[in-house]
């Protein structure tokens, strides 16, 4: 049997007493987790995730069914330890810095390590496949997210279009705006294909470990699911142009818009069946394509009693309880960081502005602390230049700066290039990012960059792992985007557009340094 040892029942019962305490250790240090998957299970985006544990339970004791051979030799069980070690350590990581994505892929190492220790490492990493499985009831990074919310969008659109078009409709794509005329369509995030894209994912998963067949089937289905995902959104978006040309725009609005999203996932979910249903005429043996069976899976599941290592789960309760301690009690010192940038004056120097106050949605999915949005000008200036200061107090709890490589194509920006800049101020200069966007025949150029506690970066990479070191070793996590833009004429060089930016520059960093923590 392959959970259990031969052991006297009262060394049983002393390891499944230790997976208990250890389990009951490790909350507190995993709480912040349980409570970000909770609150991303209420999204449509994840609301398939509770699934997600009982589906590799269902595996795990399938996988414990068919392989019940008991290791012969003594089972090795220090690589159980070494990986709860590095899950308690991610975990307190994740904690210290308010970052709860950190503590959900510990959740999963943590578990994947009370596997190799119950189970010992040659019989426990055969259950990789049903732990991994978990990886699909976590919520994408914030970064992560509207890269790839922002791409879809991006790759929907333009295929949505490219059908409304062959349709013989007059169409025109502006950013993730398609204009149709009479009427426009706005390709928003909820439109990415994401809501079909992860639980299509779980399913093609499950579908190819069931699948019985050659391992080289198996990597198509699973493979094959992320493209079909976002090829049938793309379609659903084409349909709905089309819709509302003919129909008009209540055909994107209301139960025919959410029906349209449940007819591309049930496609998607037939396409994948009808796949697998190809293969299996392909198999050198016969049989049923999907291992379907469940006896005998509740006489796996009543073996948790007896589950062996106690020495070793133990060892991991005690370090637990060690790691949950040190988190509890240490605190971080120092008063929270605060920005005041409503202070900001609106004259600097020849420069005279006029503050701006964003949509209240918009404002909401920036999700800033403090922002600062203004247009200045001078006599002389042949264009405005308008300053805009994004301030985050954490970067942390689903918040965090948005490049503007991600804000300017989602408001119809084209970015025609991108590259750096060495912009020179009275301190000695330092580089920021230099791009030319354009929507239509407008151009402007932007200057921007990341205020990270008295550095200055260009990626916001480098910043999100700055707030992450800092986080766990200040217990400061906070940062600043800034945003320089000014208008390209036509009858004007780039050069001319970046003499205007820099002068901005100068005038305006020396008076936002005093209102933002440094």
């Amino acid at each position: 049997m392959a959970l259990v040892e031969t052991a006297t029942p009262r060394r049983v019962g002393a390891a499944a007493l230790a997976l208990l305490l250890a389990t009951l250790a490790a909350l507190p240090l995993f709480w912040s987790g349980l409570v970000s998957l909770g609150q991303a299970w209420a999204t449509p985006e994840y609301s398939h995730g509770p699934l997600i544990p009982l589906i590799s339970l269902f595996l795990f004791l399938r996988e414990l069914r068919d392989r019940p051979t008991a290791d012969p030799h003594p089972p090795t069980r220090w690589p159980g330890l070494i990986l709860g070690a590095l899950a308690l350590a991610l975990a307190l990581a994740g904690a210290r810095t308010s970052i709860p994505d950190l503590v959900t892929y510990a959740i999963i190492l943590w578990t994947m390590a009370i596997v190799l220790l119950a189970m010992g490492w040659t019989r426990g990493r055969r259950h990789w496949a049903s732990v991994f499985h978990l990886v699909f009831m976590l919520p994408l990074p914030q970064v992560l997210y509207w890269k790839v919310s922002t791409a879809l969008q991006g790759v929907s659109a333009q295929i949505g279009v490219a059908l409304v078009e062959t349709a013989g409709v007059p169409v025109y794509l502006d950013g993730q705006i398609i204009d149709l005329g009479v009427w426009q369509l706005q390709v928003a995030e909820a439109c990415s294909g994401l809501r079909y894209l992860f639980p299509i994912l779980s399913f093609s998963y499950l579908t190819a470990i069931l699948y019985r067949g050659p391992m080289s089937h198996r990597v198509i289905l699973f493979a094959m699911a992320a493209p079909l995902a976002i090829l049938l959104n793309a379609v659903r978006i084409g349909i709905i142009g089309l819709l509302v040309d003919r129909h008009g725009i209540a055909q994107a609005q209301g139960f025919l818009h959410v029906f349209e999203g449940w007819v591309v996932f049930g496609l998607c979910i037939a396409i994948l069946f009808v796949t697998a249903l190809a293969l299996s005429r392909l198999r050198p043996t016969g049989g049923p394509m999907l291992d379907l069976e469940t006896s005998g899976l509740a006489a796996q599941a009543a073996r948790i009693t007896g589950i062996g290592g106690a020495r070793a789960l133990l060892a991991l309760t005690v370090l637990t309880f060690g790691v949950t301690a040190l988190h509890l009690t240490v605190t971080r010192a120092g008063d929270p960081p605060v920005a005041r940038l409503a202070s900001y004056p609106m004259q600097l120097d020849d420069w005279q502005g006029r503050r701006a106050y964003l949509d209240p949605d918009i404002s909401r999915v920036l999700a800033a602390s403090d922002y600062l949005a203004a247009d200045f000008t001078t006599p002389d200036a042949t264009a405005p230049v308008g300053l805009f200061v994004a301030w985050y107090a954490r970067q942390a709890d689903g918040t965090g700066i948005h490049s503007p490589e991600i804000c300017l194509p989602a408001a119809g920006w084209e970015i025609a290039s991108l590259d750096r800049h060495r912009l020179s101020t009275a301190d000695g200069g330092f580089e920021v990012n230099r791009a030319i966007i354009q929507k239509g025949f407008e151009k402007q150029m932007v200057f921007y960059w990341f205020e990270q506690r008295g550095r200055r970066l260009t990626s916001d990479w480098q910043a999100k792992f700055s707030a992450v070191r800092d986080g766990l070793l200040t217990g400061r996590s906070d940062g600043t985007m800034v945003r320089l833009t000014t208008p390209l004429h036509p009858d004007e060089t780039e050069a001319d557009a970046e003499a205007r930016l820099e002068e901005m520059a100068r005038a305006a960093l020396p008076r936002l340094a005093p209102l933002i923590p440094g």
